[in-house]
Protein backbone atom coordinates (compact mmCIF):
# COMPACT_ATOMS: atom_id res chain seq x y z
CA UNK A 1 0.00 0.00 0.00
CA UNK A 2 2.86 1.85 -0.36
CA UNK A 3 5.70 2.56 -2.12
CA UNK A 4 3.53 0.04 -5.03
CA UNK A 5 1.10 2.09 -5.61
CA UNK A 6 0.65 3.67 -8.48
CA UNK A 7 -2.03 5.90 -8.03
CA UNK A 8 -0.38 7.28 -5.03
CA UNK A 9 3.47 8.37 -6.71
CA UNK A 10 1.45 10.06 -9.47
CA UNK A 11 -0.57 11.91 -6.47
CA UNK A 12 2.95 12.43 -4.64
CA UNK A 13 4.32 13.69 -8.28
CA UNK A 14 1.12 15.96 -8.96
CA UNK A 15 1.09 17.31 -5.95
CA UNK A 16 5.03 17.96 -5.63
CA UNK A 17 4.95 19.93 -9.65
CA UNK A 18 7.44 16.75 -10.55
CA UNK A 19 7.79 16.60 -14.63
CA UNK A 20 9.17 13.54 -14.42
CA UNK A 21 9.94 9.87 -12.32
CA UNK A 22 12.71 7.97 -12.03
CA UNK A 23 11.48 4.49 -10.80
CA UNK A 24 14.40 3.47 -9.13
CA UNK A 25 15.23 -0.35 -8.93
CA UNK A 26 12.82 -1.47 -7.33
CA UNK A 27 9.99 -3.98 -8.45
CA UNK A 28 7.46 -0.51 -10.26
CA UNK A 29 11.00 -0.20 -11.98
CA UNK A 30 10.16 -2.84 -14.71
CA UNK A 31 6.06 -2.59 -14.53
CA UNK A 32 4.95 -1.60 -17.87
CA UNK A 33 1.53 -0.34 -16.14
CA UNK A 34 3.66 2.02 -14.28
CA UNK A 35 5.76 3.50 -17.23
CA UNK A 36 2.63 3.59 -18.92
CA UNK A 37 0.73 5.53 -15.89
CA UNK A 38 3.25 8.28 -15.79
CA UNK A 39 3.09 8.95 -19.34
CA UNK A 40 -0.95 9.03 -19.14
CA UNK A 41 -0.02 11.70 -16.48
CA UNK A 42 1.88 13.68 -18.91
CA UNK A 43 5.29 12.94 -16.99
CA UNK A 44 8.33 12.11 -18.63
CA UNK A 45 9.28 7.92 -17.65
CA UNK A 46 12.91 8.26 -17.09
CA UNK A 47 13.41 4.28 -18.62
CA UNK A 48 12.27 2.42 -21.41
CA UNK A 49 8.97 2.68 -22.97
CA UNK A 50 5.87 0.12 -21.78
CA UNK A 51 6.03 -1.59 -24.57
CA UNK A 52 9.91 -2.64 -24.21
CA UNK A 53 9.49 -3.43 -20.26
CA UNK A 54 6.39 -5.48 -21.21
CA UNK A 55 8.48 -7.21 -24.21
CA UNK A 56 11.43 -8.06 -22.02
CA UNK A 57 9.51 -8.36 -18.90
CA UNK A 58 8.52 -11.70 -20.63
CA UNK A 59 11.12 -13.92 -20.04
CA UNK A 60 9.99 -16.52 -23.09
CA UNK A 61 9.50 -13.43 -24.82
CA UNK A 62 12.42 -11.68 -24.33
CA UNK A 63 14.34 -15.00 -25.57
CA UNK A 64 12.32 -15.05 -28.81
CA UNK A 65 13.77 -11.38 -29.15
CA UNK A 66 17.45 -12.50 -28.80
CA UNK A 67 17.70 -15.21 -31.01
CA UNK A 68 15.99 -13.00 -33.70
CA UNK A 69 18.81 -10.87 -33.01
CA UNK A 70 21.30 -13.03 -33.39
CA UNK A 71 21.98 -13.58 -30.05
CA UNK A 72 22.94 -16.57 -28.11
CA UNK A 73 20.27 -18.90 -25.86
CA UNK A 74 20.70 -21.44 -23.50
CA UNK A 75 18.12 -24.78 -23.88
CA UNK A 76 15.40 -23.71 -22.89
CA UNK A 77 10.51 -23.57 -23.32
CA UNK A 78 9.74 -21.01 -25.81
CA UNK A 79 6.56 -20.46 -23.70
CA UNK A 80 5.13 -21.03 -20.07
CA UNK A 81 5.06 -24.29 -19.59
CA UNK A 82 2.18 -26.43 -17.10
CA UNK A 83 2.92 -28.93 -14.82
CA UNK A 84 1.97 -31.43 -16.92
CA UNK A 85 4.16 -30.13 -19.98
CA UNK A 86 6.98 -29.42 -18.22
CA UNK A 87 8.07 -33.48 -17.62
CA UNK A 88 8.54 -34.04 -21.26
CA UNK A 89 10.24 -30.48 -21.49
CA UNK A 90 12.64 -30.99 -18.89
CA UNK A 91 13.59 -34.15 -20.57
CA UNK A 92 14.31 -32.52 -23.56
CA UNK A 93 16.57 -29.59 -22.12
CA UNK A 94 18.38 -32.31 -20.16
CA UNK A 95 19.06 -31.64 -16.26
CA UNK A 96 19.64 -29.90 -14.55
CA UNK A 97 17.27 -27.31 -15.00
CA UNK A 98 16.02 -23.75 -13.92
CA UNK A 99 12.76 -23.25 -13.06
CA UNK A 100 11.70 -19.56 -13.13
CA UNK A 101 9.11 -17.07 -13.03
CA UNK A 102 8.12 -16.02 -16.61
CA UNK A 103 7.57 -12.36 -15.47
CA UNK A 104 9.83 -10.66 -12.61
CA UNK A 105 13.04 -10.77 -11.59
CA UNK A 106 15.27 -9.62 -8.55
CA UNK A 107 16.11 -13.89 -8.50
CA UNK A 108 12.03 -14.37 -7.27
CA UNK A 109 10.42 -17.08 -8.61
CA UNK A 110 13.16 -19.24 -9.51
CA UNK A 111 13.94 -23.16 -8.54
CA UNK A 112 17.09 -25.42 -9.71
CA UNK A 113 16.04 -29.07 -10.09
CA UNK A 114 18.25 -32.06 -10.82
CA UNK A 115 16.32 -34.82 -10.44
CA UNK A 116 13.13 -35.56 -12.51
CA UNK A 117 11.43 -36.16 -8.98
CA UNK A 118 12.11 -32.97 -8.18
CA UNK A 119 10.52 -30.89 -10.67
CA UNK A 120 7.07 -31.09 -9.92
CA UNK A 121 7.48 -29.51 -6.07
CA UNK A 122 9.77 -27.03 -7.33
CA UNK A 123 7.00 -25.63 -10.45
CA UNK A 124 4.87 -25.33 -7.69
CA UNK A 125 7.08 -23.05 -5.44
CA UNK A 126 8.38 -20.78 -8.01
CA UNK A 127 4.40 -20.68 -9.61
CA UNK A 128 3.75 -19.62 -5.61
CA UNK A 129 6.93 -17.08 -5.72
CA UNK A 130 5.76 -15.73 -8.58
CA UNK A 131 2.23 -15.00 -7.97
CA UNK A 132 2.87 -13.44 -4.90
CA UNK A 133 5.72 -11.47 -5.73
CA UNK A 134 4.46 -10.84 -9.23
CA UNK A 135 1.26 -10.83 -9.80
CA UNK A 136 1.69 -13.88 -12.93
CA UNK A 137 2.33 -17.54 -11.52
CA UNK A 138 3.70 -18.33 -15.11
CA UNK A 139 6.83 -20.30 -15.02
CA UNK A 140 9.34 -21.53 -17.97
CA UNK A 141 12.29 -23.78 -18.03
CA UNK A 142 15.68 -23.24 -19.07
CA UNK A 143 18.93 -25.43 -18.75
CA UNK A 144 20.98 -24.68 -15.45
CA UNK A 145 24.84 -24.32 -16.26
CA UNK A 146 27.19 -25.23 -13.19
CA UNK A 147 29.96 -23.13 -12.21
CA UNK A 148 28.60 -20.50 -14.46
CA UNK A 149 29.74 -16.48 -14.23
CA UNK A 150 26.94 -14.27 -14.30
CA UNK A 151 28.23 -11.61 -16.67
CA UNK A 152 25.64 -8.50 -17.35
CA UNK A 153 26.36 -5.96 -19.92
CA UNK A 154 25.48 -2.30 -19.90
CA UNK A 155 23.83 -0.52 -22.34
CA UNK A 156 22.52 2.86 -22.96
CA UNK A 157 19.88 3.90 -25.83
CA UNK A 158 18.61 7.21 -26.96
CA UNK A 159 15.53 7.60 -28.83
CA UNK A 160 17.58 8.97 -32.03
CA UNK A 161 18.82 4.69 -32.55
CA UNK A 162 22.41 5.13 -31.09
CA UNK A 163 22.98 2.39 -28.73
CA UNK A 164 26.28 2.19 -26.42
CA UNK A 165 27.60 -0.82 -24.62
CA UNK A 166 29.39 0.51 -21.52
CA UNK A 167 31.47 -2.62 -20.50
CA UNK A 168 30.65 -5.96 -18.58
CA UNK A 169 29.74 -6.86 -14.85
CA UNK A 170 30.39 -10.41 -13.12
CA UNK A 171 27.72 -10.65 -10.61
CA UNK A 172 28.78 -14.17 -10.03
CA UNK A 173 28.44 -14.05 -6.13
CA UNK A 174 24.95 -14.72 -4.93
CA UNK A 175 22.80 -15.61 -2.46
CA UNK A 176 19.11 -17.21 -3.27
CA UNK A 177 19.96 -16.00 -7.03
CA UNK A 178 20.22 -12.34 -5.83
CA UNK A 179 23.53 -10.55 -6.04
CA UNK A 180 25.77 -10.09 -3.15
CA UNK A 181 29.25 -8.38 -4.89
CA UNK A 182 29.72 -7.20 -8.51
CA UNK A 183 32.72 -6.29 -10.18
CA UNK A 184 33.62 -5.07 -13.07
CA UNK A 185 35.49 -5.78 -15.54
CA UNK A 186 34.75 -9.64 -15.53
CA UNK A 187 37.70 -11.75 -14.51
CA UNK A 188 36.78 -13.89 -17.14
CA UNK A 189 36.34 -11.96 -20.11
CA UNK A 190 38.88 -10.71 -22.53
CA UNK A 191 38.98 -8.24 -24.87
CA UNK A 192 37.88 -10.40 -27.50
CA UNK A 193 34.86 -11.75 -25.31
CA UNK A 194 34.36 -8.47 -24.17
CA UNK A 195 33.50 -7.51 -27.80
CA UNK A 196 31.08 -10.10 -28.92
CA UNK A 197 29.20 -9.53 -25.20
CA UNK A 198 29.16 -5.75 -26.49
CA UNK A 199 28.19 -6.58 -29.93
CA UNK A 200 25.00 -8.94 -28.73
CA UNK A 201 23.87 -6.45 -25.96
CA UNK A 202 23.66 -3.82 -28.27
CA UNK A 203 22.12 -6.06 -31.22
CA UNK A 204 19.21 -7.39 -28.45
CA UNK A 205 18.24 -3.67 -27.23
CA UNK A 206 18.07 -2.67 -31.17
CA UNK A 207 15.25 -5.17 -31.57
CA UNK A 208 13.27 -4.65 -28.77
CA UNK A 209 13.14 -0.83 -29.84
CA UNK A 210 14.99 -0.48 -26.01
CA UNK A 211 15.56 3.29 -24.43
CA UNK A 212 17.80 4.32 -21.63
CA UNK A 213 19.50 2.43 -19.31
CA UNK A 214 19.55 -1.45 -18.86
CA UNK A 215 21.82 -4.64 -18.79
CA UNK A 216 21.58 -7.85 -20.87
CA UNK A 217 22.71 -10.53 -18.46
CA UNK A 218 24.07 -13.81 -19.24
CA UNK A 219 26.69 -16.43 -18.26
CA UNK A 220 29.83 -17.56 -19.60
CA UNK A 221 30.89 -21.28 -18.82
CA UNK A 222 34.32 -22.56 -18.44
CA UNK A 223 34.78 -22.48 -21.81
CA UNK A 224 34.16 -18.63 -22.48
CA UNK A 225 30.44 -19.18 -24.05
CA UNK A 226 28.28 -16.12 -23.46
CA UNK A 227 24.20 -17.16 -23.76
CA UNK A 228 21.53 -14.52 -22.91
CA UNK A 229 19.81 -15.09 -20.01
CA UNK A 230 17.50 -11.83 -19.54
CA UNK A 231 17.48 -8.28 -20.07
CA UNK A 232 16.13 -5.74 -16.70
CA UNK A 233 14.72 -3.03 -17.96
CA UNK A 234 15.83 -0.63 -15.61
CA UNK A 235 19.17 0.76 -13.67
CA UNK A 236 20.86 -2.20 -11.69
CA UNK A 237 21.58 -1.89 -8.13
CA UNK A 238 25.54 -2.54 -9.13
CA UNK A 239 25.43 0.83 -11.64
CA UNK A 240 28.35 2.43 -9.35
CA UNK A 241 31.23 -0.14 -10.30
CA UNK A 242 30.38 0.66 -14.53
CA UNK A 243 30.43 4.63 -13.12
CA UNK A 244 33.43 4.27 -11.23
CA UNK A 245 35.50 2.41 -13.95
CA UNK A 246 34.29 4.12 -17.19
CA UNK A 247 33.92 7.56 -15.25
CA UNK A 248 29.93 8.13 -16.98
CA UNK A 249 27.48 8.99 -14.75
CA UNK A 250 25.06 6.50 -15.63
CA UNK A 251 21.96 8.85 -13.81
CA UNK A 252 22.51 11.68 -15.15
CA UNK A 253 22.81 10.24 -18.44
CA UNK A 254 19.39 8.58 -17.97
CA UNK A 255 17.78 12.41 -17.14
CA UNK A 256 19.56 13.31 -20.52
CA UNK A 257 17.89 10.79 -22.62
CA UNK A 258 14.73 10.68 -21.16
CA UNK A 259 15.06 14.33 -22.14
CA UNK A 260 15.15 13.86 -25.78
CA UNK A 261 19.18 14.62 -26.12
CA UNK A 262 21.60 12.13 -28.54
CA UNK A 263 23.82 9.93 -26.91
CA UNK A 264 27.26 10.81 -27.23
CA UNK A 265 29.40 8.20 -25.03
CA UNK A 266 32.30 7.23 -26.65
CA UNK A 267 31.93 3.42 -27.10
CA UNK A 268 35.87 2.89 -26.20
CA UNK A 269 35.40 4.17 -22.62
CA UNK A 270 33.65 1.20 -22.10
CA UNK A 271 35.80 -1.42 -24.38
CA UNK A 272 39.04 -0.16 -22.36
CA UNK A 273 38.79 -0.11 -18.43
CA UNK A 274 40.49 2.47 -17.09
CA UNK A 275 40.29 0.53 -13.46
CA UNK A 276 38.68 -2.20 -11.81
CA UNK A 277 35.69 -1.92 -9.35
CA UNK A 278 34.13 -3.79 -6.56
CA UNK A 279 30.64 -3.45 -4.93
CA UNK A 280 29.17 -4.99 -1.81
CA UNK A 281 25.98 -4.92 -1.00
CA UNK A 282 25.35 -4.53 2.41
CA UNK A 283 22.36 -6.03 3.86
CA UNK A 284 20.67 -6.38 6.97
CA UNK A 285 21.08 -10.18 7.18
CA UNK A 286 22.97 -12.82 9.09
CA UNK A 287 25.34 -14.69 6.70
CA UNK A 288 26.12 -17.42 10.03
CA UNK A 289 22.18 -18.17 9.73
CA UNK A 290 21.43 -18.74 5.95
CA UNK A 291 21.39 -14.68 5.35
CA UNK A 292 18.36 -14.83 7.16
CA UNK A 293 16.58 -10.78 7.46
CA UNK A 294 17.85 -9.27 10.87
CA UNK A 295 15.22 -6.42 11.07
CA UNK A 296 15.48 -3.74 14.39
CA UNK A 297 16.98 -0.59 15.23
CA UNK A 298 20.21 0.71 13.81
CA UNK A 299 22.11 2.04 17.12
CA UNK A 300 25.11 3.54 15.30
CA UNK A 301 26.23 3.38 11.49
CA UNK A 302 29.48 5.03 10.73
CA UNK A 303 31.16 3.66 7.03
CA UNK A 304 34.93 4.25 5.80
CA UNK A 305 35.97 6.58 3.53
CA UNK A 306 39.06 7.41 1.64
CA UNK A 307 40.58 7.08 -1.93
CA UNK A 308 38.86 4.78 -4.17
CA UNK A 309 36.11 4.14 -1.66
CA UNK A 310 32.56 5.24 -2.10
CA UNK A 311 29.37 4.36 -0.06
CA UNK A 312 25.81 4.90 -1.23
CA UNK A 313 23.35 4.39 1.89
CA UNK A 314 19.83 4.50 2.72
CA UNK A 315 20.28 4.26 6.62
CA UNK A 316 21.12 6.30 8.98
CA UNK A 317 21.36 5.78 13.55
CA UNK A 318 18.10 5.59 14.81
CA UNK A 319 16.32 4.08 11.99
CA UNK A 320 13.87 0.73 12.37
CA UNK A 321 14.88 -1.27 9.42
CA UNK A 322 11.35 -2.84 9.17
CA UNK A 323 10.46 -6.70 8.05
CA UNK A 324 8.36 -5.57 4.45
CA UNK A 325 11.16 -3.99 2.42
CA UNK A 326 14.14 -5.58 0.55
CA UNK A 327 17.13 -5.66 3.33
CA UNK A 328 19.83 -4.04 1.61
CA UNK A 329 20.95 -1.15 3.60
CA UNK A 330 23.95 0.27 1.82
CA UNK A 331 26.88 -0.10 -1.14
CA UNK A 332 29.74 -0.69 -0.81
CA UNK A 333 32.20 0.55 -3.80
CA UNK A 334 35.85 0.48 -3.82
CA UNK A 335 38.20 0.76 -7.01
CA UNK A 336 41.70 0.63 -7.54
CA UNK A 337 44.50 0.60 -10.81
CA UNK A 338 44.37 -3.25 -10.80
CA UNK A 339 42.05 -5.88 -9.58
CA UNK A 340 44.62 -6.75 -6.41
CA UNK A 341 44.27 -3.16 -5.41
CA UNK A 342 40.43 -3.16 -5.74
CA UNK A 343 40.39 -5.91 -3.79
CA UNK A 344 43.05 -4.68 -0.99
CA UNK A 345 40.72 -0.61 -1.08
CA UNK A 346 37.33 -3.49 -0.14
CA UNK A 347 38.93 -5.17 2.61
CA UNK A 348 40.38 -2.17 4.04
CA UNK A 349 36.84 -0.14 3.72
CA UNK A 350 34.79 -3.44 5.27
CA UNK A 351 37.54 -3.42 8.17
CA UNK A 352 36.14 -0.10 9.16
CA UNK A 353 32.16 -0.57 8.29
CA UNK A 354 30.30 -0.31 11.86
CA UNK A 355 26.52 -0.87 12.28
CA UNK A 356 25.91 -1.54 15.72
CA UNK A 357 21.86 -3.24 16.50
CA UNK A 358 21.36 -5.28 13.65
CA UNK A 359 23.38 -8.25 11.85
CA UNK A 360 25.44 -7.19 8.48
CA UNK A 361 26.67 -9.47 5.38
CA UNK A 362 29.90 -7.75 6.11
CA UNK A 363 31.53 -10.60 8.06
CA UNK A 364 30.77 -12.64 5.34
CA UNK A 365 32.73 -10.39 2.26
CA UNK A 366 35.57 -9.86 4.87
CA UNK A 367 36.32 -14.01 4.81
CA UNK A 368 34.93 -14.12 1.05
CA UNK A 369 38.06 -11.36 0.19
CA UNK A 370 40.63 -13.66 1.56
CA UNK A 371 39.83 -16.68 -0.76
CA UNK A 372 41.65 -17.58 -4.03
Amino acid sequence: ESYLSIGALLEAARKSKATAVHPGYGFLSERAQFAGAVVDAGLTFIGPSAEAIELLGDKAEARKAAERAGVPILPGTPDPVSVEKAESAAASIGFPVLVKAAFGGGGRGMQVVREAKDLRPALERAAREAQAYFGRPEVILERYVEHAHHVEAQVFADHHGNVAFLGERDCSVQRRHQKLVEETPSPVVDPALRARIGEAAIALAREAGYTNAGPVEGIVDDDGNFAFLEMNTRLQVEHPVTEQVTGIDLVHWQLRIALGERLTIDPEQALTPRAHAIECRIYAEDPDKGFMPSPGLVRAISAPSGPGVRDDRGVAAGFEIPIFYDSMIAKLVCWGDTRAEAIARTRRALDEYRVVGVKTTTPFFQWLLQQD
